[in-house]
């Protein structure tokens, strides 16, 4: 098992981490566990759940330590990180979370609260009403930060969004300025707006919810028993607008690429990876099958997702310079057919409504042309709406639902699409792709 290559007691915490999940274990600790050991000080992570007490409770009883475990069909590695210094649970212990951010040390703040922590409504447009009545966003911390840091004199912060949201850094960056401007805090969002910084980030590694099964299978290996350990594959990706306030982690030791202009690698991670998977899971689960690699072997679903990916999604943006995405869509699927990682489909198909703007409406709106796989996937999570899966939930069920039991295809993709839809800000469908998209829902 490899080991932190610094002396983890000797690193001052440098990075507060909001939305400890399986996710930033995976992916922005290893990185910083890589720039520690590559000589890059005082970058240890203090990390917050800002509900849930569960991830906090298995790391705090080891010591923030924990595994993590790359599977392929090469075999396993374990790695142990110590990048994690400290757990906390936001709604438990507030005050501690503050002082976290208002620390003179703490420079960067990383983010992974998935697409609902952003309080986005279906047009895109910040749910400011959302976030006042919530109470404990992340943009009341960050609120609390800005204010703490400006009155006490203290460098402004680095925000870095590690979500699957397009423009991810602006998207944040403008939602926390609204909010700091309905708390009619004018001099604080000034500051904020004109120090701060938000960079966009592209972030990929597929980690699969771990179960008991999987923890039992590293213990045996291991001879300890690791409630927090994390599975994944061998392969990881960032990609960072170089855009920072103060100093920042050398997360280039770890791989991580530090760009002019991330959109290009964000968009092509969005509608082609995230976009393939929500149709592996929709598709799949409907077919029956549980994993990933179940359903991208199954040939009704595979030339589904390969056109995806190929003649829509790589077709609907330009790419950067040397960013090649035939090679780049063969090495998608050869993930995804990764048999070792047990990647459920109901994992993927959570929050569905929160997921499909970025990862298909914004390819259909842009392609502008025939794009049926597209439709096809489309089609398959409207159904899937319709079934009111418990396993994988959605902040807006109960609304989507509605729509179904007061209608009919035709009735649901008028009051999602059309010119008064819900979603029509996302996208408008033509009258060709609306009758194709209520014919392969009615399939």
């Amino acid at each position: 098992m490899a080991r932190p290559g610094y002396d983890r007691a000797a690193q001052r915490i440098g990075i507060v981490h909001i939305g400890l999940g399986a996710f930033h274990r995976a992916h922005q600790a290893v990185y910083t566990d890589d720039a520690m050991a590559a000589g890059d000080r005082d970058w240890a992570i203090a990390a917050a759940s800002l509900r849930s007490a569960g991830v906090h409770d298995q790391m705090a009883s080891q010591d923030g330590l924990y595994t993590v475990t790359e599977r392929s069909s090469d075999g396993e590695a374990v790695r142990l990180i110590g990048a994690i210094q400290e757990t906390t649970v936001a709604a438990q212990a507030p005050a501690r979370l503050a002082a976290l951010l208002a620390a003179p040390d703490t420079r960067v703040v990383t983010l992974t609260v998935t697409e609902k922590g952003y309080w986005r409504r279906p047009d895109g447009a910040t749910d400011l009403a959302g976030i006042v009545a919530d109470g404990n966003s992340i943009y009341h911390y960050l609120a609390q930060a800005v204010v703490a840091r400006r009155t006490s004199g203290r460098d402004p912060l680095t925000l870095v969004s590690c979500d699957n949201l397009p423009d991810n850094g602006r998207v944040l960056r403008a939602a926390l300025a609204a909010f700091l401007g309905h708390q009619g805090q004018t001099a604080d969002r000034d500051w904020f707006e004109r120090e701060w910084r938000c960079p966009n980030t592209m972030v990929d590694r597929i980690v699969p919810a771990v179960t008991d099964a999987d923890r039992d299978r590293v213990g045996a290996a291991l001879g300890l028993r690791d409630e927090a350990a994390v599975i994944t594959e061998p392969y990881r990706q960032w990609v960072i607008e170089d855009d920072f306030a103060g100093d920042r982690p050398r997360w280039e030791a770890g791989g991580a690429q530090f760009v002019a202009d991330v959109a290009p690698y964000e968009t092509a991670k969005l509608r082609m990876l995230n976009g393939a998977h929500s149709a592996l899971a929709y598709l799949g689960l409907e077919r029956g099958h549980i994993f990933v690699h179940q359903a991208v072997a199954d040939p009704q679903i595979r030339p589904v997702v390969e056109r995806l990916m190929r003649a829509e999604a790589a077709t609907s943006f330009t790419a950067a310079e040397g960013q090649a995405l035939e090679p780049y869509a063969d090495a998608l699927l050869a993930r995804f057919a990764n048999t070792t990682l047990e990647h459920r489909l109901s994992q993927i198909a959570s929050d569905g409504s929160q997921k499909v703007g970025p990862r298909w409406l914004s390819s259909l709106a842009a392609h502008g042309g025939d794009a049926p796989a597209t439709l096809t996937a489309l089609a398959a999570w409207l159904r899937f709406i319709r079934t009111g899966n418990d396993a994988s939930p959605d902040p807006r069920r109960a609304e989507l639902a509605g729509l179904w039991a007061d209608g009919d295809a035709a009735s649901v993709v008028d009051a999602l699409f059309g010119a008064q839809g819900s979603m029509a800000g996302l996208w408008r469908p033509t009258e060709a792709q609306r009758a194709a998209l209520i014919r392969e829902i009615e399939q």
